[in-house]
């Protein structure tokens, strides 16, 4: 029905929302797939009404996220050590290279690039930097850490990183983590993404190649900034981590290389303090004033202490100085050597860095190097050691130097 100009045309609201009233069944809403009908390989003409999909073919099954990621699904057994991906990463890629020289002890982390980083910033970008972890007993004493790239998402460092002191004890059981951070000047850093990588996957004097995406694994918040229920379950999740990792774990305050000789000749001990690696700060200028002083327990007659000099102002001192301790092998059998690094202070009492103990009460690395210079008189043996924060008892009354 046409009206004449002019005339304002009655339209109902339910033409004008255009819905439709008439009673009836409510049919479903067709999917998006219902759109796009699949056609096999050997159809011909379309088969079946709109939106329908032929009966014989099977759904589009998912493909696995190796899959999509664009690696090759390893056999059962196999190692993986690495896969690409693609640049839509939601938090990017890190592409590095490890290295370990069972020869001279050392780990080397060579951090090449990373790509498609998350923004972090207001700009759209980030100020990304890595830094590095030994797991378990991550501490200040084992980070390391590269140079900060400036405004982008895609940074190149081509920085090698070097662990000093990684036995073979340390691959078979240690976890390296490298996390990828964003530089804030005006408040905290902020977490990007990290990699665990476990070192037995490496072999000695083999390079690995790896690119790996990062992964969401936010570290637990400083215990100030959370609220009583948060730290409650952060102390539990600690525990329950310590639990995991084997009882009696200790922090691990640093590294030191010492030799061991039994001289049959003069018929006593001669101990070696060679140097110490990644040891913990301990002053407010993120360095530490080390010294190294050692007993042979028990110590009746209190006149087997010896101590070094004090290097100033470092984490990584070389002392390359040798103790004489007189005794018959026999008797040597009995004792226990017990090696203690420590911070040098002026005009208050020295700060305790870490220790060890040498002798057939000790375990490990410790216990092996101790046995191996008994039953090997004559020849000098040096080993790396882990020095822990357990204060030997005998070492807990002479904080002085």
């Amino acid at each position: 029905m046409r009206g004449r100009r002019g005339d304002r045309m009655a339209i109902n609201i339910q033409e004008h929302m255009a819905i439709n009233v008439c009673p009836g069944p409510i049919r479903p809403i067709r999917q998006i797939s219902d759109y796009f009908p699949r056609r096999g390989p050997g159809l011909e003409g379309g088969g079946g009404g709109f939106g329908e999909a032929p009966a014989h073919l099977a759904p589009l099954a998912l493909a696995p996220p190796a899959a999509l990621l664009g690696a090759t699904t390893p056999e059962e057994g196999a190692e993986v050590d690495s896969y690409d991906s693609d640049d839509t990463t939601a938090l990017g890629t890190l592409e590095f290279d490890l290295l370990y020289d069972q020869a001279s002890c050392t780990l080397h982390c060579s951090i090449l690039r990373a790509k498609g980083l998350k923004p972090m910033d207001f700009n759209g970008l980030a100020d990304p930097y890595v830094k590095l972890h030994l797991l378990p007993g991550a501490c200040k004493a084992n980070k390391l850490k590269t140079k900060t790239q400036r405004n982008t998402l895609n940074p190149v460092w081509n920085e090698d990183l070097t662990y000093s002191g990684i036995t073979v004890d340390d691959i078979t059981h240690k976890v390296l983590r490298i996390s990828v951070c964003d530089e804030d000047k005006l408040s905290h850093n902020e977490f990007i993404g990290e990699i665990r990588v476990p070192l037995r996957r490496l072999k000695p004097s083999q390079k690995k190649h790896f690119n790996i995406c990062l992964e969401r694994q936010v570290p637990l918040a400083s215990p100030s900034s959370m609220s009583a229920a948060l730290r409650g379950i952060s102390c539990y999740l600690k525990e329950l981590e310590q639990a995991e990792q084997g009882p009696g774990l200790l922090e691990e305050r640093g590294r030191i290389l010492l030799s061991l000789s039994y001289s049959s000749r003069r018929r006593g001990l001669l101990v070696g303090i060679v140097r110490c690696a990644h040891l913990a700060a301990m002053d407010v200028n993120g360095y530490s004033d080390p010294y190294v002083k050692t007993y042979l327990r028990p110590d009746v007659d209190k006149k087997s202490k010896h101590k070094t000099c004090v290097k100033k102002k470092t984490l990584n001192p070389e002392f390359n100085e040798e103790f004489f301790y007189d005794m018959e092998l026999s008797t040597l059998a009995t004792k226990t050597l017990e090696v203690t690094v420590w911070d040098y202070d002026i005009g208050k009492s020295n700060d305790f860095i870490g220790g060890v103990s040498l002798g057939p009460g000790a375990r490990g690395e410790a216990r092996r190097h101790w046995s191996d210079c008994l039953q090997q008189p004559d020849a000098a043996l040096e080993r790396w050691h882990a020095l822990t924060s357990q204060l030997p008892p005998a070492a807990g009354a002479l904080p002085s130097a």
